[in-house]
């Protein structure tokens, strides 16, 4: 039986703690939203640390048998985007950070 979204947010948060990411929150958009359960928001220092924080996510989640979908930003991007169907992880560098919240 697979995790459920509140459980694969809960790890990608911790995955994004261990690698020292800024400011990792977890929003619970569960009856407000049709395009995910969750949403981790975190930031890198720079675009290799973002970079970083992804990968982790990414192999923490494998460990749990949890595919991403789909993945948007490539290698140096101010912004990286893993969609695991019910939670999506935005991971934004710095120099981004300040339109988090108008993205939201």
């Amino acid at each position: 039986m697979g995790l459920n979204g509140s459980k694969i947010a809960e790890i990608g948060a911790e995955a994004a703690v261990d690698r020292r990411a800024n400011d990792v929150v977890i929003l619970d958009l569960r009856g407000l939203s049709s395009i995910a359960d969750f949403f981790v928001i975190c930031s890198g220092n720079s675009d290799t640390h973002a970079e970083g924080i992804a990968n982790i996510i990414r192999e923490k989640l494998d460990e749990h048998s949890v595919k991403l979908w789909h993945r948007e930003g490539k290698r140096r991007a101010s912004w990286i985007l893993l969609d695991y169907v019910d939670v999506i992880v935005h991971i934004f560098t710095a120099r981004l950070w300040h339109f988090r919240v108008n993205f939201l």
